[in-house]
């Protein structure tokens, strides 16, 4: 977080320094030269519009009134809201497109942040900004707004979105300006009204908010009666985070579905086809739902919809999910995984990196996120 704070606009010049901006982040480099849609991006290439957005939010008002870690978190997340474009940009029927940027957006700002060692709590708050940081333009036209809108209040802070959006639109040059910013506008009253937007949005239960998450059309408010019969703890984490560890310390007398020991069975390497040790996780882990029985899930989970696939199992069974997230620094890391007996290629650390999404609250009854370095 320091560099950020060292480059962010403070009083009483509110000054950005771009030059200094792109000296520290290659990233910010790359986009230089990437071409943008002219209908709404007039302004020129994806460089330009992140600094035009990062001077534009230096000027609101209630960016300045924010405490400083506040300022500098969504200064952050300025630089970033666009950092996949250089990888997601094309031309399209003679129109420049960047389909999937916000998606891509976050994967990249989260391995971004990781490696420059920012704190988990942090780190998640800006990636999820920008991962909906398109949101307020056109949320009002989702069918899924309100669960979005829940979302991004229990991920991050709808305020700080609308902030984000704002300096977005007023770092560009397009034509309905004044009907996008009014979109923004709209988009902070309406989470107002559903009480999210200072703050995260409130379910009577953990358990009702898990099965709100997870059932489309349900009511937010109703009170799920709570009828778990076990608990499934699924661990998700890079090879090398110390998921082995925190079992042995917090879940020593629980049986464990592990991939590792199920590859090392059937000798599947990290590298080949996962299917069949999958599908024998899966016929594990279904004696254990069968019999009542709680358990540990041991896989490296990156991504929600892995994870999803667990989670679904185990809650037709009637589990209750708590969810493990547990991380090391890069160097630490890929340091523990050598020393192991069986070290997972580099290249497939680096593939399950570049996928990573850190679990968050709608995915379980509880989530922990620990950094183990």
């Amino acid at each position: 977080m320091r560099v950020f704070a060292e480059l962010c606009p403070r009083p009483p010049h509110w000054r950005l320094d771009w030059a200094a901006v792109r000296e520290r982040f290659p990233w910010i480099r790359e986009l230089a030269g990437v071409a943008q849609d002219p209908v709404h991006h007039a302004e020129g290439d994806v460089e330009t519009h992140t600094r035009l957005a990062c001077e534009a939010l230096a000027a609101l008002p209630r960016w300045r009134e924010r405490p400083e870690d506040e300022r500098t978190r969504l200064f952050t997340a300025t630089l970033l809201h666009d950092v996949a474009k250089p990888r997601c940009t094309k031309e399209e029927d003679g129109r420049i497109t960047a389909h999937g940027h916000s998606r891509h957006g976050d994967l990249m700002a989260r391995r971004i942040l990781w490696e420059l060692g920012v704190p988990i709590a942090w780190r998640e708050h800006v990636t999820a900004l920008v991962r909906h940081h398109q949101v307020p333009f056109w949320g009002l036209e989702r069918p899924d707004l309100r669960r979005t809108a829940f979302r991004v209040s229990l991920l991050a802070a709808n305020a700080d979105l609308v902030l984000l959006a704002e300096a977005d639109l007023r770092g560009r040059e397009c034509g309905d300006l004044p009907g996008m910013l009014e979109n923004v506008a709209l988009y902070e009253e309406y989470c107002a009204e559903e009480e999210c937007l200072d703050g995260p949005r409130a379910f009577p239960s953990d358990h009702a908010r898990f099965q709100y998450f997870r059932t489309p059309g349900r009511d937010p408010s109703y009170a799920a009666y709570d009828d778990t019969l076990l608990t499934v703890t699924v661990l998700s984490g890079l090879p090398g985070a110390g998921k082995d560890t925190w079992i042995a310390a917090h879940r020593p007398d629980l049986p464990v579905v592990s991939l590792d020991r199920l590859r090392a069975e059937l000798g599947v390497s990290p590298a080949a086809d996962q299917g069949p040790v999958v599908a024998a996780a899966f016929e594990q882990a279904r004696g254990h739902l069968r019999a009542g029985r709680p358990f540990v899930w041991n896989a490296t989970n990156v991504s929600r919809q892995l994870r999803d696939r667990c989670i679904g199992l185990a809650a037709a069974y009637r589990a209750r999910i708590e969810l493990v997230s547990l991380e090391a620094a890069p160097a630490v890391l890929r340091a523990r995984n050598r020393a192991r007996p069986s070290p997972v290629p580099d290249a497939v650390i680096t593939r399950l990196a570049a996928r990573w999404e850190t679990p968050d609250p709608t995915e379980a009854h509880t989530v922990t996120r620990l950094d183990l370095t």
